[in-house]
């Protein structure tokens, strides 16, 4: 075989060698390009799920946090409660205790009441007879009052204390009224005058008949006419028809104890 032949096969032996190589080789850089690719998407679903996992623990822990701050804060409400609960298991045990003693105030006030309505009506019985129908009947009011259930103890009370602030005041006052009047056997319209309860007059509508009030006799005796102009001076005054001033009235002569 000639020389030059030999080469040319040769070469051509080393050309195909090259490619079955080559072929090889490249082969294999595909498949490791493959499984690069594969790792790096394992990589990344990996990190997805650390990015998932992560996010759920941070708003788990928000969460948390936020669900502390609630249970402290209701913590606090509760002491709070708390705090209003004993309050108001002491009020409630004050009250309960004012119950009892009230329960006990008015089994004794009850009494005391009646005591004083009927010495009221004794007194105004025994007092100058000013206002007496007037008089009578608050009294009245207040005994018919004492036995109606549907007014409370506390009120009774309150109305019988408004009678006698009344008759106390009756004391310190000068008051004038018109009425009628026993006089010499004819019921006259008269004007009286009431001084306190030091003097008790009355003067006729036509200014005729003057009169007073002896506490000694329990009786109505006639006035000296000298007092007709004090006595009309002092209705005005009651009216208020004229300026406060002092005037002279009879006052019966105190009585001697026995």
């Amino acid at each position: 075989m000639p020389k030059q032949l030999r080469t040319r096969n040769v070469l051509a032996a080393a050309v195909l060698t090259a490619g079955v190589t080559f072929g090889a080789t490249a082969a294999n850089v595909d498949s490791a390009l493959d499984n690069g690719v594969k790792r790096v998407n394992k990589a990344q679903q990996s990190q997805q799920k650390i990015d998932n996992i992560d996010g759920s623990i941070r708003a788990s822990e928000r969460e948390y946090r936020s669900l502390v701050k609630e249970v402290e804060g209701l913590n606090v409400y509760v002491d709070q409660l708390n705090k209003q609960l004993d309050a108001q298991a002491k009020e409630l045990a004050s009250i309960e205790d004012s119950i009892t003693k009230v329960t006990l105030v008015e089994r004794q006030i009850t009494p005391l009441m009646l005591r004083m309505i009927d010495a009221a009506d004794q007194f105004v019985r025994a007092d100058v007879p000013f206002l007496k129908d007037e008089r009578a009947e608050r009294v009245e009011k207040l005994k018919r009052m004492m036995g109606r259930s549907d007014v409370t103890v506390a009120e009774k009370y309150r109305k019988v204390m408004e009678v006698y602030q009344a008759e106390i005041d009756y004391g310190r006052t000068i008051e004038s009224y018109r009425g009628t009047l026993d006089v010499n056997g004819q019921q006259r319209e008269v004007d009286f005058l009431r001084v306190g309860r030091i003097a008790l007059m009355y003067q006729s509508l036509d200014g005729q008949d003057l009169g007073v009030w002896n506490t000694a006799n329990n009786a109505w005796e006639t006035l000296d006419p000298a007092y007709k102009s004090k006595l009309m001076a002092g209705i005005r005054i009651a009216r208020e028809q004229a300026a406060p001033d002092l005037i002279k009235v009879p006052v019966a002569a105190p009585l001697a104890a026995n």
